[in-house]
C-alpha cells in the first residue's frame, strides 16, 4: 500500500504538532518553579519510567526464545544491582544471551 504526498505531508505536520505541543506545554502552564515535593519527585522519575516501559518489552521479545530473553534480563539486573557499569551490565547481558540460546540449540 502506498501513501500519497499530501497525506505524508499530513502525517508529518500532525506528528510535529504533537511533539512541539508536548515540549511547549511545561513553560506555558509551569511559570514559576514547582515547590511541591511531590510533583518534583513525580516529575524526576517519569523518564525513568516512560523508558522502562519502552525498553521492557522490546528486551523480552528480541531473542528467538522467551528463556533466553529471561536469563539476558536476570543477568542484567543482578549486575545492575550490584553496581556495574553499563558497558559491562550489556556486554555480559549479551554473553548470556548468546550463551543460552547456544544451550537451547544443543538440547
Amino acid at each position: 500500500m502506498t501513501t500519497s504526498i499530501p497525506m505524508l505531508l499530513l502525517y508529518t505536520f500532525v506528528m510535529a504538532a504533537v511533539t512541539y505541543l508536548i515540549r511547549m506545554l511545561p513553560f506555558v502552564v509551569f511559570r514559576k518553579p514547582i515547590k511541591n515535593r511531590f510533583i518534583k519527585s513525580f516529575l524526576y522519575y517519569v523518564p525513568y519510567a516512560v523508558l522502562g516501559a519502552m525498553t521492557f518489552p522490546a528486551i523480552l521479545y528480541s531473542t528467538s526464545h522467551l528463556a533466553s530473553a529471561a536469563v539476558g534480563l536476570a543477568v542484567s539486573v543482578i549486575l545492575a544491582w550490584f553496581g556495574r557499569g553499563l558497558l559491562t551490565v550489556a556486554v555480559s547481558a549479551c554473553a548470556a544471551v548468546y550463551l543460552a540460546e547456544w544451550v537451547m540449540v544443543l538440547l
